[in-house]
């Protein structure tokens, strides 16, 4: 399945609440380019008063409905529309990043449809996996790390300057 059109509704629910987001987990790490799946989206923000009231309109945007907290004592918000497929998880904490600004520091832009979603880096991704260490993330972590060693030597080709011929 093509996350594509989903991916543009989301963008610009986003774009139109203006949520300040990052995507993390297996979906961020499908748009680095792991052969991944999963069926929900998550994203990490700030816990503020002006970001849980943003959640309830991209909840109306999306014609969703959220569950907040999702567990008790929880920092997850689930919103979810089950017609359209829709899951998406929103965290205030994750295990392994220090900061929602250390997160978005070296995120990178995803566009769809004309509007940006912020992804997170391969390598936070990959920490997070690591300090999460549960059985579903342990069962990706070589994929990943294989994308981000591709990632990397691509990234090292493409740098080097043309050699000189004779």
């Amino acid at each position: 399945m093509n996350a594509e059109l989903l991916l543009n509704k989301i963008a610009a629910a986003f774009h139109k609440v203006k949520l300040d987001a990052v995507m993390i987990g297996n979906a961020a790490a499908a748009l680095h380019g792991a052969p991944v799946t999963t069926l929900d989206i998550d994203f990490m923000i700030r816990k503020t008063a002006s970001n849980l009231k943003k959640l309830k309109k991209l909840a109306d945007e999306l014609e969703a409905h959220i569950l907040k907290p999702f567990y008790p004592i929880s920092s997850l918000y689930r919103i979810m529309n089950e017609d359209m497929g829709i899951q998406l998880d929103f965290m205030t904490i994750i295990h392994g990043i220090n900061s929602f600004e250390s997160l978005n520091a070296d995120a990178v832009q995803a566009e769809f449809n004309g509007y940006a979603l912020k992804i997170a880096s391969l390598e936070k991704i990959i920490r997070s996996k690591k300090a999460l260490n549960r059985a579903k993330d342990r069962a990706v972590l070589e994929l990943l790390e294989k994308t981000l060693y591709e990632i990397r030597k691509n990234k090292k080709k493409t740098a080097q300057p043309a050699q000189k011929r004779n």
